[in-house]
């Protein structure tokens, strides 16, 4: 992939413009869009494409590999993350447990989806019908490993770590298998609620990201306090 041409680098419409393509494509179809069908839809050459997906994954809004692929537009993968995301006419891969709840809540057109995973503990499959009205029924808690100020040191690893287990005797049992210290664990209502708005926008314009560092209110009022989320107790 080429580097960020000084065009692409000074011009904000083109970013978002790209950037928007981008997620509505994931949203609508589930895949990451063709680059050449992508250039051609927005009048726009391959290195002001190039350059808008560098500029793009620098703003932490798109996470590419080592050839410029696109793996995460969050909450949309383009591989398996432990979590699959059906909808009546859509199938998505969800980046991690976060981002498969996010899905119903962000993509109003499907009503409601069904998110599947298995526990990473005793690989037990476990699957929730899940809408934008409602926290889901059923059983399960959510572990997350990496505190946010850290996600993005590493967001494959960290994302490839917010799962779902049966209930909290798994979550320890699989903390003392792997050697991982215990993150934040908290019921799917928490869940739920963490997923619910926080891509609120995204696949519209003008779009501004939400950073982890800057969002404890938001945490806060979803119920999740403490050094891990970076909310203070009380």
């Amino acid at each position: 992939m080429t580097s960020m041409s000084a065009e692409a680098d000074s011009d904000p419409e083109t970013l978002e413009l790209v950037r928007r393509a981008v997620y509505r494509h994931f949203a609508a179809t589930g895949l990451a869009p063709e680059r050449q069908a992508l250039t051609a839809r927005l009048a726009l050459s391959g290195a002001e494409v190039d350059g808008a997906y560098t500029a793009l994954a620098e703003a932490h809004h798109l996470v590419l590999d080592e050839d410029g692929r696109i793996v995460l537009a969050h909450p949309f993968a383009t591989r398996n993350c432990g979590f699959s995301v059906m909808g009546s006419r859509t199938l998505w891969w969800g980046g991690c447990a976060w981002d498969a709840f996010a899905i119903p809540n962000l993509v109003r057109a499907e009503p409601s989806v069904l998110v599947a995973t298995t526990c990473p503990a005793c690989a037990k499959p476990m699957a929730w019908t899940v809408d934008a009205s409602a926290p889901p029924e059923g059983p399960g808690v959510a572990h997350f490993l990496v505190p946010v100020e850290r996600i993005w040191d590493d967001v494959v690893h960290a994302c490839g770590n917010q799962r779902i287990f049966c209930d909290a005797d798994c979550v320890d049992a699989w903390l003392e298998r792997t050697g991982n210290e215990r993150g934040s664990v908290f019921d799917l209502s928490i869940l739920w609620n963490l997923a619910a708005h926080w891509y609120e926008g995204r696949l519209d314009s003008p779009y501004r990201r939400r950073e982890p560092s800057r969002a404890r209110d938001y945490f806060h009022g979803v119920g999740l306090r403490g050094a891990f989320w970076g909310v203070a107790e009380g």
